[in-house]
């Protein structure tokens, strides 16, 4: 196990590099330019061409990058704001607690929810609550965040007179809307799979034998099929997490949540492309964790996986 995640973590290193070129270069196409954004319009060129020299930028594309590169790698340093001289490093985790918050909320919400409702559905298929329940989950999968979160808004914090607080972080009642908005659709995927996963499960021999011993419908569901339907879920709860905590800029726009996902946006406005390049490499750098964890609780779901993590 130990010799599998370590060549897993080794892995990472082509993919983040990758991730890095590409956002990086991705910036250098964006129009505008950071100094021009600092110093405004009336600004003369001269005063321009010397901030850019001091930031860096009249340097050639590929040198930039590997200065970036090699800063970050050496001195573990993303580099510093260009609005305001804030360490990189430091705004990230400044904001990364409310998304963190915010994902690993919705991701307990979303499995919660969504596995039993899966397993009834299985249960009880082609029954009212097996169709009104696949029905729903279909609904949050096709329905974006974008839109789950403008009716949630509309609905409690302008049609019952601010039932709910729209926008903030501070409080539980800020949490309900955002966790609602982002929960929703990982929890019909997760339904989705766990009643998919527990039909395959429940029709095959030894669940029949099992039936035929006496057994009871709840040791049958939870001890033998629930257990050998755990892996497909696994995989689902962790791509849905991946998934939340990278797709949470909409939702904490919506919210203003102060979060990574709004530190980005406000970023890409201003032009800031340390904050950007910093931003993305520390949720790339995030998902491909989060699957790797994924992959290590197979071993403890299944024990007949350990033996190949060698």
């Amino acid at each position: 196990m130990i010799k599998f995640i370590i060549k897993r973590l080794f892995a990472l290193i082509p993919v983040i590099l990758g991730v890095s070129f590409v956002i990086f270069l991705m910036l250098r196409l964006v129009p505008g330019d950071p100094a021009t954004l600092i110093l405004g319009d009336t600004a003369t060129s001269e005063a321009i061409d010397a901030l850019r020299f001091e930031m860096g930028l009249d340097q050639p594309f590929f040198i930039q990058y590997f200065q970036w590169v090699w800063n970050m790698i050496i001195n573990f340093d993303l580099g510093v704001s260009y609005f305001g001289n804030r360490s990189v490093t430091t705004e990230i985790m400044s904001h990364f607690r409310a998304t963190a918050q915010l994902a690993g909320l919705s991701i307990l919400v979303a499995f919660v929810i969504g596995v039993p409702i899966g397993i009834i559905s299985a249960v009880k298929q082609y029954s009212i609550f097996d169709n009104i329940s696949m029905f729903f989950a279909l609904l949050g999968v096709s329905m974006p965040n974008f839109w789950q979160g403008l009716l949630l808004v509309f609905f409690f914090a302008l049609t019952l007179n601010g039932l709910l607080p729209s926008s903030g972080w501070t409080t539980a009642q800020h949490m309900i809307l955002p966790t609602i908005t982002l929960a929703t659709g990982a929890m019909a995927n997760i339904a989705r799979m766990t009643r998919s996963s527990m039909l395959e499960i429940i029709n095959q021999d030894y669940i029949k034998t099992a039936k035929a011993k006496g057994q009871t419908n709840n040791i049958i569901t939870y001890k033998h099929a629930l257990r050998n339907a755990l892996i497909p879920i696994i995989t689902a709860t962790g791509l849905q997490f991946g998934n939340l905590i990278s797709g949470v800029v909409l939702t904490e726009t919506i919210f203003a949540i102060p979060g990574l996902g709004r530190l980005m946006i406000n970023a890409i406005a201003q032009r800031d492309f340390p904050i950007v390049q910093g931003t993305v490499l520390f949720i790339a750098l995030l998902y491909s964790l989060i699957n790797l964890g994924v992959d290590i609780l197979y071993a403890f779901a299944d024990p007949r996986i350990k033996s190949e993590y060698k």
